[in-house]
């Protein structure tokens, strides 16, 4: 019984520093530790909605595309095609970064090769189509096609320097650990 009480407490230490820091900058400086309490619910409030969702769609994710499927038309060497799917199913997603992280993750475990995840990543973070659309109507069209080009050449430069860089070893490693953390 203590065992497991010690083992949540360990799988929650961040919530809990994140806590005891709150706590005593409430005790320190109440206006800033209520401010700190405030922006902390907040947060919390904001994963609550976006992360149910992201899993809801991993497991649908895990149980309906076969991972033959994925990497086929994702994995080592789905080509320019493979890039182009990722690059849009990042493009077109909404949520923050760390919704990403864990679609990222399922991505890995079916075999989808780390370029195509790091053009994911890249598109997810630097070119939402809905944020695009703004953006353009805010700044005006030429700069939303300078910055939206310069961020397609910089992603896929960079996805192939962190693809051509990774030793095998090391993609090994990742994809084993990937595995192992997203069957826990």
């Amino acid at each position: 019984m203590i065992k497991k009480f010690e083992d949540k407490l360990l799988k929650h230490k961040f919530l809990i520093f994140i806590f005891i820091f709150d706590a005593s900058l409430l005790l320190i400086s109440p206006g800033t530790g209520k401010e700190s309490f405030s922006l902390t619910a907040d947060y919390i409030l904001e994963m609550l909605c976006v992360v149910p969702p992201i899993f809801m769609l991993m497991g649908l994710m895990d149980v309906w595309i076969p991972k033959s499927a994925m990497m086929k038309y994702l994995g080592k060497g789905s080509g320019f095609m493979g890039g182009l799917i990722a690059f849009a199913l990042g493009s077109f997603s909404s949520g923050p970064l760390y919704a990403a992280f864990p679609i990222a993750g399922m991505f890995i475990k079916k075999g989808v090769s780390l370029f195509n995840v790091f053009m994911f990543l890249g598109a997810w973070s630097a070119v939402k189509i809905p944020m695009t659309l703004f953006e353009a109507s805010q700044l005006g069209i030429k700069f939303t096609v300078v910055r939206f080009l310069s961020n397609i050449l910089g992603i896929i430069v960079l996805s192939l320097i962190i693809d051509k860089t990774t030793g095998a070893d090391e993609e090994k490693e990742l994809y084993e650990n990937v595995s192992r953390l997203m069957d826990d």
